[in-house]
């Protein structure tokens, strides 16, 4: 049984990152291998010979003489000495703290026939194609562990809420990402308003093996999305026979338990896994001070079967509620600008401040059901087919009320200022009342099918889709301002009303073809080609798409592979989409847009990957360009995206991915990502205002963001891992209100120039330690 203690610890300062970074590794006591490398019977020295500690890709090379060194903390360790045309070797080393220990190394000419020669397949190389192991997933310090949460330490991911596990690719929507659990799609929640409504996704992270993330150019087999692809793939017990295996993991904010187990010789395995999470302390430091009380559960199992020999079964059950609830008391919210110099443009910085009645409550949550099962057969040798099918329903609450008095105030930002009562200057009074009591309920049916064929340097796949989708809808919200009219009357101003049910039900089908090449039948691997083409066709708008999709990777050399991808891909509209913003008194069905059209970007995915040999670093590139038509524009309001229900904008996106990634310490993979992006709309000009003429950012739209994973040992005793994690983001966009219509002395506002203004940039730090137990040892 393994046990597993994790603790985290919320920094925000990146002082902190610098002073442990250099204290970890004097605190390691490092010393050194040394040596030189040659063949039996010859002193000339090998260069480009590998050198690894055994089970890690920590390393170095020999260079041009067959001399290497290779730094290593105190201890003991087995090197592994391999090169082509030699059998590799090991030899073990013990390091001590400051010296330089000499090993040198003979090797031995391998004389297996060329024949016999097995190529072992790695990682794939992909334009926009990266992986996380679960270790890594697991050890990763996060508020709440999740793996989606997990995906904001990947090139090209934007990310700027703790509290969510929404994120954004490329300057795509939060609601453009494809997520997977072992190829079966599963969903986030449809309408959570912030991030601490949502609480885990469906990916657990103690269940998985690894992680598959396409930022962009992914293949025709995934579905008819935008930005991107998350696959996660849970571990197969019966793979490595193990007998009935469990563990514990516990933070301050969650804990889990699972158990897993091969069964019937090998033959079966089961995957069970249990969370719990209830982060109420997290949401301290909220600028909304009140009671809260999130409660998140869920519950997965996996089991698989082997029928018969090429004949496997496998079945995947999942059940989550989750919970929230919220007993505000007062919100402080500040905004507008300071100048550095007042005699050339003054500065204009106000304060809301919000008292809230004691009757006022929130009381959020969702119930989520998934089932899924998949045959899988080889028919012959080369050639094997799968069918599936997945059920998911999910059931979304919301019940508030929400009172309370408002005061603005202007502020003189003058130094010690803000303080309570101290260069504050009321400027307005109000009151405002908010009610909602909704509820959707959102059941999908899927069945699919996929087939694959291998011969003479062909891989080719096929495959189709049908799913079928039920909405039932209830939404009744209000939002009531309170004032006072020039006379000195109150008046109750209702500005937002909207109260309807609707039942909407629609079907959508896929298919595809593909075909992987290897191009050169005497290199293998040199080039590979994977070319392909899919059609979606949605029933509710009665529209086909076509998205033809090309992916290609050469081997320069051993070192460096250049890879890129070019496609069309669609996203067809969901309920979302086609709901739009109903207008006051209008009804949900008159809001479905059903002339509305698929979203489409052509994209372009342009890079390489370069392996430093001396210190067995990997430097990655990447360069895309979007171009965006048929836009659905949206806002963003916290993290639930309110969409327009029309196509009515272009644009286009591009930017650029660079990673820095290897094993900065035997066995613990750390990387360093940062992201350029520029991302632009323009509307068309029967949708153009006063307030969104020209280009104009997409509210995903960050220049720069930078991403940092560090992980190190604890001095003396390799059980105790430190993790680091640090985010950075320059400001996102957003709108500015604008003085709207006047009733009295009550202005409402109104949205003014779109995406004008932006946020304050974003950054984060997290810091985690972890201590591996077995308390059962193996045999």
């Amino acid at each position: 049984m393994t046990f597993t203690y994790r603790y985290f610890l919320n920094l925000g300062g990146l002082a902190v990152v610098m002073l442990l970074l250099p204290g970890a590794s004097v605190a390691q006591s490092w010393g050194a291998a040394t040596g030189k490398i040659v063949e039996v019977g010859d002193p000339v020295g090998l260069p480009g010979v590998s050198i690894t500690v055994f089970e890690t890709n920590f390393g170095t090379a020999s260079k041009a003489d067959g001399r290497y060194t290779l730094r290593l903390p105190q201890g003991r360790y087995l090197l592994v000495f391999s090169a082509i045309g030699y059998v590799t070797r090991r030899d073990s080393i013990s390091i001590r703290s400051g010296m330089d220990t000499v090993l040198n190394v003979d090797l031995t000419t391998d004389t297996l026939p060329l024949g016999d020669i097995t190529v072992e397949e790695g990682a794939p190389i992909e334009a926009g194609l990266y992986t996380l192991d679960a270790e890594t997933i697991r050890n990763m310090p996060m508020p709440i562990q999740d793996v989606l949460r997990a995906l904001k330490v990947m090139p090209g991911v934007v990310a700027n809420n703790e509290l969510s596990n929404q994120y954004s690719v490329h300057g795509g929507g939060f609601n453009e990402n494809l997520v997977f659990i072992n190829g079966f799609e599963v969903f986030l929640p449809f309408r959570p308003k912030g991030g601490e409504q949502e609480g885990l996704s469906l990916l657990n992270g103690e269940m998985a093996k690894d992680l598959t993330f396409y930022s962009g150019g992914f293949p025709v087999q995934y579905g008819g999305k935008l930005s991107s692809a998350v696959d996660v793939r849970y571990r197969r017990p019966e793979d490595t026979g193990e007998p009935l295996n469990g563990s514990l993991y516990a933070s301050m904010l969650d804990l889990g338990v699972t158990i897993s187990s091969s069964l019937f010789n090998r033959r079966g395995s089961i995957l069970v896994s249990a969370r719990k999470s209830r982060p109420s302390s997290f949401f301290g430091t909220q600028e909304l001070k009140g009671d809260y009380s999130p409660d998140y559960t869920d519950l997965q199992a996996q089991f698989r079967y082997i029928l018969s020999d090429g004949h496997d079964l496998e079945i995947l059950g999942i059940v989550a509620d989750h919970s929230f609830t919220l007993d505000p008391s007062s919100r402080r919210t500040y905004f507008g600008t300071i100048s550095q110099n007042a005699a050339i443009a003054p500065s204009n910085l106000q304060a809301l401040w919000t008292q809230f009645d004691d009757a006022s409550f929130e009381d959020d949550g969702y119930q989520t059901q998934f089932a899924a099962v998949r045959l899988n057969n080889r028919l012959a040798d080369r050639f094997r087919v799968s069918h599936s099918l997945q059920y998911f329903n999910t059931i979304e609450t919301e019940d508030l009320f929400i009172s309370g008095s408002s005061i603005l105030f202007q502020v003189d930002p003058g130094e010690g200022n803000p303080d309570a009562g101290d260069g504050l200057f009321p400027i307005g009074l109000s009151r405002q009342e908010d009610v909602s009591d909704n509820r959707v309920e959102v059941q999908t049916l899927t069945a699919d099918g996929q087939y694959r064929y291998a011969a003479n340097g062909h891989a080719f796949e096929s495959g189709w889709s049908f799913r079928r989708q039920g909405f039932n809808d209830r939404i009744d919200e209000k939002s009531v301002i309170t004032g006072r009219s020039l006379e000195g009357e109150i008046v109750r101003i209702v500005a937002d009303s909207l109260r309807d049910t609707a039942d909407l039900e629609t079907w959508q089908t896929s298919f595809h073809l593909q075909d992987a090449i290897d191009v050169f039948s005497d290199l293998p691997g040199k080039l590979l080609l994977t070319a392909g083409v899919r059609t979606d066709y949605f029933e509710f708008t009665d529209e086909w798409t076509v998205s033809p999709r090309l992916q290609a990777t050469f081997e320069l050399n051993p070192i460096t592979k250049l890879f890129g991808s070019v496609g069309l891909y669609h996203q067809a509209p969901a309920y979302r989409e086609l709901r739009g913003k109903p207008e006051v008194g209008e009804t949900i069905l008159g809001a479905l847009n059903d002339e509305l059209r698929s979203q489409r970007s052509f994209q372009v995915v342009m890079g390489g990957e370069y392996f430093l040999v001396s210190r067995r670093f990997n430097l990655r590139g990447e360069v895309y360009y979007k171009k965006l038509t048929d836009i659905i524009s949206y806002d963003i309001e916290n993290v639930r995206v309110a969409y327009s229900g029309d196509n009515d904008a272009d644009g286009y996106a591009y930017g650029l991915d660079l990673q820095f990634r290897g094993e900065f310490v035997p066995g613990l993979e750390s990387w360093v990502n940062y992201g350029f992006l520029v991302a632009r709309e323009e509307f068309k000009p029967e949708f153009q205002t006063e307030f969104n003429q020209g280009v104009i950012p997409r509210p995903t739209d960050q220049r720069h963001t930078l991403s940092i994973f560090i992980q190190d040992y604890i001095p003396n005793d390799p059980t105790w891992k430190i993790h680091l994690r640090t985010l950075f983001g320059s400001g996102l966009p957003y709108t500015p209100p604008v003085p709207g219509d006047e009733i009295g002395n009550i202005v409402l506002q109104a949205p003014g120039p779109r995406n004008s203004a932006r946020y304050p940039r974003y950054f984060r730090f997290d810091m985690g330690v972890t201590k591996h137990i077995i308390a059962t040892p193996k045999s």
